[in-house]
């Protein structure tokens, strides 16, 4: 009986390494090129479901046999970095300065699908921005329709004297609404048919920034490939798993090394830019933990690392719950309360902002 448990001991410590491998996997996945390896590039994505199964054996460890428990405490030590950048946790909440800026940016899912702004039944999306006394706002998925024009859009933000809108194809553009001067708006160039970003130079307080609002590569899931990991999700049987998979595993890959171009691009016109600070900002269309995130974020700071607190979970349908909307910031910048809002059910997204200053 000794050495059956003796056995069983081991085949559970062997499962143990496994399962902190590809934790470790998973943390160092945006270090893995996209384009060479575009599958294990997603990796990030399961990061949550490897960290909860190493917690799981660590409790267990501690109950069973305290000795294998430090396999897991070694793994958490080489993976806090991104455990914090995943959920991070600010318990205390400085003082947002009298000179901050409140910047936000918001997938709009079309102003909820071109819902009319009417007296009497205004379009939620628009209500939203116009009470959120946000001095920079930044845009995805403006798109127009017939029930709602842009003079409908830009009337409702009257507030802003500065806009900008920019139309990347007939189902996509961007849109910024600001307190201070645009002194430039240019698109940056790089390969999609659906998607972009902009830098816009703006005039705040004195100083030059640059802020970066973008729409990266979309991962190119139909509404049956997102019924398929629904059905996949509530009867995960062996066949489903596994076709299931398959369908959006290839799919997720290729989006990822389409946007790892796109990364590249945007990091470069960052690191050409000599004014006095640098925000960049929108729908990334991945985790904190991929090679996008982290190329464009090089040289920043993520505002919600830094003074947000939990999953900070944006994109809300589908079974697919995931931070791909950020807020990054130069270091000569700090951010003060960011927040995922989930006040606002009206997008498949929840806006983010936060409170802005110069350190």
């Amino acid at each position: 009986m000794k050495y059956i448990g003796r056995l069983l001991g081991w085949i559970l410590l062997g499962i143990n390494f496994c399962m902190a491998a590809l934790l470790l996997i998973c943390a160092y996945s945006p270090y893995i090129d996209p384009v060479a390896h575009p599958v294990w590039s997603c990796a990030g994505l399961a990061f949550p479901a490897f960290l909860i199964v190493n917690l799981l054996f660590f409790v267990f460890w501690l109950v069973v046999y305290r000795k294998y428990a430090l396999l897991s405490l070694f793994t958490f030590f080489c993976c806090f970095g991104a455990i914090r950048t995943y959920f991070p946790i600010n318990l205390s909440s400085k003082d947002v300065p009298q000179k901050a800026i409140k910047v936000l940016s918001y997938n709009t899912m079309a102003f909820e699908h071109g819902r009319p702004n009417q007296k009497d039944n205004p379009n939620p999306v628009l209500e939203y921005l116009k009470n959120s006394d946000a001095d920079i706002i930044c845009l995805q998925e403006y798109i127009l329709s017939n029930s709602l024009k842009k003079k409908d859009i830009d009337y409702a933000l009257r507030a802003y004297p500065y806009k900008h809108y920019y139309k990347m194809s007939a189902s996509n553009g961007l849109g910024c609404y600001s307190r201070f001067p645009i002194l430039s708006a240019q698109p940056i160039e790089y390969e999609s048919r659906n998607n972009g970003s902009i830098a816009y130079k703006m005039e705040v307080n004195g100083d030059t920034l640059l802020v970066v609002n973008n729409h990266l590569e979309s991962n190119k899931l139909t509404e049956k490939d997102k019924a398929v990991y629904r059905e996949m999700m509530k009867d995960p049987d062996k066949h489903k798993v596994s076709a299931g998979s398959k369908l959006l595993i290839g799919k997720l890959a290729e989006a990822s090394a389409i946007r790892a171009a796109q990364a590249d691009t945007i990091a470069r016109v960052i690191d050409d830019f000599k004014g006095d600070g640098v925000i960049v900002c929108g729908d990334f269309n991945d985790s904190p933990l991929s090679y996008a995130h982290r190329v464009i974020g090089e040289k920043l700071n993520d505002a919600f690392v830094q003074s947000g607190n939990g999953f900070g979970i944006s994109y809300n349908q589908n079974g697919f719950y995931f931070r791909i909307d950020h807020i990054l910031l130069s270091k000569n910048l700090e951010s003060y309360k960011c927040t995922v809002d989930n006040t606002i059910k009206s997008s498949d997204h929840y806006p983010i902002w936060c409170y802005v200053a110069k350190k």
